[in-house]
């Protein structure tokens, strides 16, 4: 590993300058009674993310990143500053590259030796379980993996998620599917590992609630002629290569690039759900309530470039973090972080509508998702009608009877 892949980015975002609050109490008060505290945040990220090359980018897959996690990071501690700056409490970011599991865990080791408050972790599933382990008492924030292994693999104690899971996404459009009464869905999902993870989650959702599985079919990524059925849809999603009809056609593409060519490709008239059409996001740019509009806003003229369900999870990760520090802002200690994040009570503006927390068992965030085609929000989930005994976000997800993990509340 060599010092350009560990080099750091500090970043001193809000100065500690004394503040002195409109009230007769705090008027009479010296300027210098408000001391400097330092919040140091730090984000490992993976140093070579595919997922980030121009020309995915370019291209703008339906649940892939736009950009690094630091750019939500800086908007929520922009949208904080001046109540930083009224508590003497200035925020100082640490970035670091990660080129494996062993650097990971290496790297978040120095920032708990250095002092730092807690970490967001933008790294492979296969990299948290092993992170968490090596700082057990910093606070690590998910904000770049959605696999349900990550959030079940031995529960750690200090790991929070605030990008929404495959698990989660697919209730999600299960719920969507079942409010328009599309019951017969015909699977189509890639060759790889994580589409195999998720095509399991996608049939456990529709077990879940009723639906008909017409069929499950492998797609292949290929020009051979020898394997037109896998790489046509026209063939792929032919009903008579089928045995039946079907009302939609759920795309599992990890990856992306089979999945935008489905729509409107398809041997019947049907609608696409999943990695393309009709998709379950934790943002979209153009979702027009509760604020949305002005967070997207604020997110592109400093970002210059639109906001992905990713940079959301950076941008609420680190409100949540700035938020705990503020309610004692003279010792943000990571001790007292992660107490505040996991009090029952500990809430937060995400400007979907609702409070959002997290979950005691698997330290999940609770958000609505945002059902969208790519050009406007079609819908969120939730739907309309569907009940649970506490929390009616805990439909999306792994609830706490079935989850291996165990409340912290």
């Amino acid at each position: 590993m060599t010092e350009a892949i560990r080099q750091r980015w500090l970043w001193t975002v809000a100065l500690a300058v004394p503040l002195v609050l409109a009230s007769s109490a705090a008027s009479a008060a010296p300027a210098s009674a408000v001391r400097a505290t330092t919040l140091a945040i730090g984000i490992v990220q993976r140093a070579d993310d595919d997922r980030l090359d121009p020309s995915r980018i370019a291209l703008a897959y339906p649940g892939q990143p736009g950009g690094r996690a630091h750019d939500g990071v800086g908007l929520a501690i922009e949208e904080r500053r001046f109540e930083l700056t009224a508590a003497g409490l200035q925020v100082r970011l640490d970035v670091r590259d990660a080129a494996s599991a062993q650097d990971a865990s290496e790297q978040l080791r120095q920032l708990d030796k250095a002092g730092a408050s807690a970490a967001l972790l933008d790294l492979p599933a296969a990299w948290i379980a092993s992170a968490a382990a090596a700082a057990p008492a910093l606070p690590l924030l998910n904000v770049g993996e959605s696999a349900e292994a990550a959030r079940l693999a031995g529960c750690p104690a200090n790991l929070f998620h605030t990008l929404p899971s495959d698990r989660m996404r697919a209730d999600a459009l299960a719920q969507a599917l079942l409010a328009r009464k599309w019951m017969r869905v015909l699977l189509v999902h890639g060759p790889g590992a994580q589409d195999a993870a998720r095509l399991a989650l996608a049939q456990a959702a529709l077990k879940r609630y009723g639906f008909k599985q017409v069929a499950a079919r492998p797609f292949r990524l290929s020009a051979d002629p020898r394997e037109r059925e896998q790489a046509n849809p026209l063939l792929l999603t032919g009903p008579a290569a089928l045995g039946g009809d079907y009302d939609v056609v759920w795309a599992i593409d990890s990856d992306g690039e089979f999945a935008r060519t489905l729509p409107y490709r398809v041997a019947l008239p049907r609608p696409v759900v999943g990695d393309a059409g009709m998709t379950a996001q934790a943002w979209a740019p153009h979702f027009e309530r509760y604020g949305a509009p002005q967070l997207a806003r604020r997110f592109a003229r400093s970002a210059q470039r639109p906001m992905t369900g990713h940079d959301w999870a950076a941008y609420i990760a680190a409100k949540a973090l700035l938020q705990a520090a503020l309610a004692q802002p003279s010792a943000p200690t990571a001790a007292r972080i992660g107490a505040v994040l996991n009090r029952p009570d500990f809430t937060l503006d995400g400007f979907k509508g609702v409070r959002l927390s997290f979950r005691g068992w698997d330290h999940q965030l609770r958000q609505p998702l945002l059902l969208t085609d790519g050009v406007g929000v079609v819908g969120t989930a939730p739907v309309e009608g569907v009940l649970h005994p506490r929390n009616v976000l805990d439909t999306l997800g792994t609830d706490a009877p079935e989850s291996p993990c165990r409340s912290a509340s």
